[in-house]
């Protein structure tokens, strides 16, 4: 089967930015590859393409048992990524899980677990979708999905797969965000709301688990060329049609940059956010971050990160939960 070239794979990962304007127009500190993978079981969501796509087939190269998960099977790309697993004796299994049926996530986790012989050593949260325009016109429907995929669904995952990860005193999840899920852009809909959720509740998990020997880390990449624009771009306009004109009225200039949209990501190089995993996942336990800014261009949400965690160390470090937020902040 013919190589894909990465940057063709536009994938539904939960990868977006301040928009295309501020993503690099050339890759000058490129995340290199770094760390081992060997051995591990990983399974990652939102594998049809994007970052998932590649972290699966990196991954497995290198050596991991990866579980690579999609909904809406059967369909091309799964059956393209079973064929290049076949070619190239790589070790992947594709399930079936769209993050948004519980029964779909207890079943292909279970699935996963039963392959692997007991617990997942990394659980990689990456499905995610966006959808843009001023939170006044987002109706409920739109509204609902995005928290369905981008906050329940790494719920449901961590929930389906914790239990055998505390059992096992091990694991590893990334919850892959975004910059906007520390810094606001207006027009982006409610894609900032749902990651900024994400953030908090990974951040109270990493908390929670670190007594379990569990480590979260948040991902938070900029820019990057991968599908979601597109799919992004294509809600979108579906939500523009649909949405009533004593909304739309009060915002006739984004609408109308809504409706010419044609983002796509910037000419940054996706393998960043499989790069900066690998390398995470690689550390000595007890040394890895809670979040990793991801991108080669500004990345606005490190000053919020580093004045965050020195909140949470003051106020809660010399507090019963002082030994849970230390050992998060590596204090």
């Amino acid at each position: 089967m013919p190589n894909i070239n990465r940057r063709a794979l536009l994938g539904g990962a939960a990868a977006t930015t301040v928009l295309a304007a501020t993503a690099a127009a050339a890759q000058s500190d490129m995340i290199k590859p770094a760390g081992s993978v060997k051995g591990k079981t990983i399974l990652i969501t939102g594998c049809s393409s994007g970052f998932g796509r590649l972290m699966a087939e990196d991954y497995a190269r290198k050596g991991a048992k990866v579980f690579a998960t999609m909904r809406n099977l059967p369909r091309p790309a799964a059956s393209e990524l079973s064929a290049l697993a076949s070619d190239e004796g790589l070790d992947i299994t594709v399930l079936e899980i769209d993050v948004t049926d519980d029964a779909q996530v207890a079943a292909g986790v279970a699935e996963a677990e039963r392959l692997a012989g007991g617990a997942l050593d990394v659980l990689v949260n990456n499905a995610g979708i966006s959808t843009a325009g001023p939170i006044e016109i987002q109706d409920m429907a739109a509204t609902q999905l995005l928290f369905d995929t981008n906050v329940f669904g790494p719920q449901r995952m961590a929930r389906a797969a914790l239990p055998a990860m505390r059992a096992a005193k091990s694991g590893q999840i990334f919850n892959v965000s975004s910059q906007l899920g520390r810094v606001m852009l207006p027009g982006f809909g409610q894609y900032s709301p749902t990651k900024f959720a994400l953030e908090a509740m990974s951040e109270q998990m990493a908390y929670e688990l670190a007594p379990h020997n569990i480590e979260v880390t948040i991902i938070q990449p900029g820019g990057y060329p991968t599908e979601i624009w597109a799919n992004s771009n294509a809600l979108t306009q579906g939500l523009l049609d649909r949405a009533e004109d004593k909304h739309l009225n009060g915002y006739e200039a984004m609408v109308t940059r809504l409706r010419s949209a044609s983002n796509n990501g910037g000419s940054t190089d996706p393998m960043d956010v499989p790069n900066a995993i690998a390398e995470i996942i690689a550390m000595p336990a007890g040394t890895r971050p809670l979040r990793r800014p991801v991108h080669p261009g500004s990345k606005p949400q490190v000053a919020i990160n580093e004045v965050s965690a020195k909140a949470q160390i003051g106020w809660l470090g010399e507090s019963p939960y002082g030994p849970m937020i230390k050992a998060v902040h590596n204090v």
